[in-house]
């Protein structure tokens, strides 16, 4: 598209596979929505799998206003601008603030240019801003809330260029960055691929599970996975705990024999007496030490000495102990517990699953099992477009996942 001979420019690049991920045509659409006009200075369509394609776009608008708007959207597709500036940095003039026009990072690989070459920013993650030292050197993501006075932090788009995670041009096999949500997909063939990834890692596998795992039968599967060596951390709140200490005890869940699947008389009390049991106990590590509890989702996690957090709710019971009440607390401890994840698997938990999705870069392998195809939606509404959907029984698909990891490659 040409456009006026509006003085108010830029040149924008970008790489990758423009073409089969949208990006391109995404590009050009926000451009003139953003009542801006492109000029296409050069366009190399990449001819393999392996090699990129390289966009550069001159953007023309009426005002500097609408450039500055128009850019700040296409920094977000992974265009830079073509005169490799520095970026702006400002002060923090007040604890847990940033200046006004302060970047918010989103969850891909980050870098900025300093002295001459780009650096890579470290702790991506989305919703927060770049602090970089006084040398302008280490840059890296940091909480709102963690800022503080004297900071110096990264402002508008200049000098910042992302590297989105883009989709798989091969689609015979099971394409990681696919946003795939279906019903349809056979749940078997799921369990089989996400067995292979397992097998295969290299890094850590975080589990994401809500109270349904418990309900469904899902325990039993995952307690084995965590015996033998399979899960490096479980994020959770209070709900699992209490209904897999409730099944170890009592033999329910929710009232709800998990055997017949019927209810017994009196079940409707039995979490609260699981709950009553473990804080007479002294919390759930003195409760398996003691031989309370013997079996289960956190019996295992103890055993094995697997580290696990448990981020409470203004709807809790008790809570348990080991229960973190205060959110930001629990949020700090989610985030250690995801530094380093290849793998995540998030099984029926809507709440964590969202809040564990705003911790992660987009490069880390991200499966979301849940009935409700919604609760995948809705993680990629909030920018974890990486997150893979198997829309089926969490129970259903932990006994598959059990079962291929038992057998033989």
């Amino acid at each position: 598209m040409m456009a006026n001979n509006s003085g108010y420019r830029s040149t924008v690049t970008a790489e990758g596979h423009l073409v089969d991920s949208g990006v391109l045509s995404e590009a050009m659409d926000l451009i003139v929505r953003g009542h801006a006009a492109f000029v296409m200075k050069r366009f190399t369509l990449g001819a393999t799998n392996l090699q990129p394609s390289q966009a550069v776009i001159e953007v023309l608008a009426p005002n500097q206003q609408a450039l500055d708007a128009v850019l700040d959207r296409l920094v977000r597709l992974g265009f830079y601008s073509a005169e490799l500036e520095s970026p702006i940095v400002r002060q923090a003039r007040k604890d847990g603030t940033a200046p006004a026009d302060f970047y918010s990072t989103t969850n891909h690989s980050t870098e900025v240019y300093f002295r001459g070459q780009w650096q890579q920013v470290r702790n991506q993650r989305m919703d927060s801003v770049i602090v970089v030292s006084k040398d302008e050197r280490n840059p890296a993501c940091r909480k709102l809330r963690d800022v503080k006075r004297g900071d110096r932090v990264i402002c508008g788009h200049k000098g910042i260029r992302i590297l989105p995670e883009f989709k798989e041009r091969d689609r015979s096999d099971f394409a990681f960055m696919t946003n795939d949500v279906s019903s349809e997909k056979k749940v078997e063939w799921v369990a089989g691929r996400v067995a292979q990834w397992i097998r295969s890692r290299k890094g850590r596998l975080v589990v994401v599970a809500g109270p349904v795992v418990v309900h469904t039968g899902g325990g039993e599967p995952l307690a084995e996975m965590i015996k033998r060596g399979r899960v490096d951390a479980l994020l959770a709140g209070n709900a699992l705990a209490v209904h897999d200490v409730e099944r170890a005890l009592y033999g329910t869940s929710l009232g709800v024999d998990t055997k017949t699947g019927l209810p017994v008389d009196n079940g409707h009390q039995h979490h609260m007496r699981a709950i009553n049991a473990i804080r007479l106990a002294g919390g759930l590590k003195k409760a398996v030490s003691s031989g309370l509890l013997r079996e289960g989702i956190m019996h295992s996690l103890i055993s094995k000495k697997v580290p696990f957090v448990l981020a409470g709710s203004i709807r809790d019971d008790g809570p348990l102990p080991e229960v973190i009440t205060d959110t930001n607390q629990a949020q700090d401890a989610y985030a250690s517990q995801l530094q380093g994840a290849e793998i995540v698997l998030m099984l029926s938990s809507m709440l964590h699953s969202i809040a564990v999705g705003n911790m992660l870069p987009s490069w880390v392998r991200t499966v979301c099992v849940d009935i409700n195809a919604q609760v995948v939606t809705k993680l990629a509404d909030r920018g974890s477009h990486q997150a893979i959907g198997c829309v089926t029984d969490v129970g259903l698909f932990l006994n598959l996942l059990r079962d291929r990891l038992r057998s033989p490659r």
